[in-house]
């Protein structure tokens, strides 16, 4: 019996995911892990409101949502001083990538990004047959003028680029920013992830310029708001480039319970400010949790802190693996030279005080 054949490009992949989640791993291991400091999720949670949100909208959760999104796009035009015309809504910043990638990458075109950064926006681009040229980090930094001249240099289509970054969660402040938009070549459209911007010192995310047709600025509810297991993030533009969301995006993708929660979540600024101010917090005691063992934190501008561990990549992941052996899970970015650190998300203090502990067993269990 013969199978129906896979597109050309797609049989050419491999059936990967691109992060491997806790739950896996739990599986794997047949037992729970006891601090969950690896997927940059809030363990400080989501606002109460959202939560009383989310109860309320469960009883309607027989009905469809609002496939166009309307209140919650009312909702953030307010809130950022945009127009409605100027968001889309989408399941997440990882499907917004994906219909991004989707309207403007066919087999053989070229998409500019850097080498060791969020690995879904590449795994969209090889889905539709892109092919993705790199430009290192420097300094543990993306290189906004290095992806520039590679933009140039390869005719690239897609330029992507975070700030705050992740996974080194390091950042340029706005005229930096500023710069690299002002210098997109003609043919390119800049992808700019501003998923960790809350977290961000003041001066670091650009105004926002809606009349600019080369540019798409990506933001998410899943860190500061807490609302990652509700896939819900949104992209903010120019309104004609918009629009051309509705050409591919899943008009019902972003389910009933996911816009009640973001409309609570946005609405409450107290609770927000005061999960920016605890992140803070947990970022300066991860740094001397890994300080106190001789590790270098990173300077972070997102809810994780990303550790060097002092030599390479294989060493790293011995340490990961011990780490995660003692029920404490972490991760690692996954390209060389930013593979000889480990990246610790920010949370309460009882799953600090659990890290605080394992970090000097891991240590010494490598010898």
């Amino acid at each position: 019996m013969t199978s129906i054949p896979l597109t050309p490009v797609v049989e050419a992949l491999p059936s990967t995911v691109p992060f491997v989640g806790p739950e896996a791993l739990e599986r794997q291991r047949g037992v729970a892990f006891k601090a969950r400091l690896g997927a940059n999720e809030s363990g400080f949670g989501p606002s109460p409101r959202a939560i009383a949100a989310l109860e309320r909208a469960a009883h309607d959760v027989w009905k469809y949502c609002d496939p166009e999104n309307h209140d919650l796009k009312q909702a953030l035009a307010r809130h950022h001083g945009v127009r409605p015309e100027n968001i889309a809504v989408g399941e997440g910043i990882d499907a917004l990538f994906g219909y991004a990638v989707r309207l403007f990458v066919e087999p053989g075109v070229t998409v500019a990004t850097s080498q060791g950064a969020y690995p879904t926006f590449n795994f969209h681009v090889n889905g539709y047959g892109g092919r993705l040229v790199t430009t290192p980090y420097r300094a543990d930094r993306e290189d906004p003028q290095a992806l520039l001249d590679l933009a140039k240099r390869e005719k690239a289509r897609l330029i992507f680029f975070a700030n705050p970054d992740n996974p080194m969660g390091s950042w340029w402040p706005a005229p930096a920013v500023e710069a690299l938009i002002r210098d997109i070549p003609d043919h390119a459209l800049l992808i700019l992830d501003e998923a960790y911007g809350e977290f961000a010192p003041p001066g670091t995310l650009p105004p926002l310029d809606t009349g600019n047709p080369k540019l798409l600025r990506f933001r998410t509810f899943s860190k500061a708001y807490g609302l990652a297991g509700a896939r819900i993030g949104y992209v903010i533009g120019e309104a004609e480039l918009i629009k051309c969301f509705d050409k591919v995006r899943n008009h019902f993708g972003v389910n009933r319970l996911a816009q009640a929660a973001a409309l609570a979540a946005l609405a409450d600024e107290a609770y927000l400010r005061e999960v920016v101010a605890k992140v803070g917090r947990a970022r300066q005691r991860i740094g001397a949790i890994a300080g106190a063992e001789g590790l270098r934190p990173l300077p972070s501008a997102t809810n994780f802190v990303t550790i060097d561990c002092g030599r390479d990549g294989a060493h790293a992941k011995r340490l990961l693996d011990a780490l995660i052996g003692l029920g404490i899970f972490v991760r690692m970015p996954g390209v060389a030279p930013l593979n000889r650190c480990m990246r610790v998300s920010a949370a309460p203090d009882d799953e600090l005080d659990l890290f605080a502990e394992a970090l000097p067993k891991a240590l010494r269990s490598l010898g």
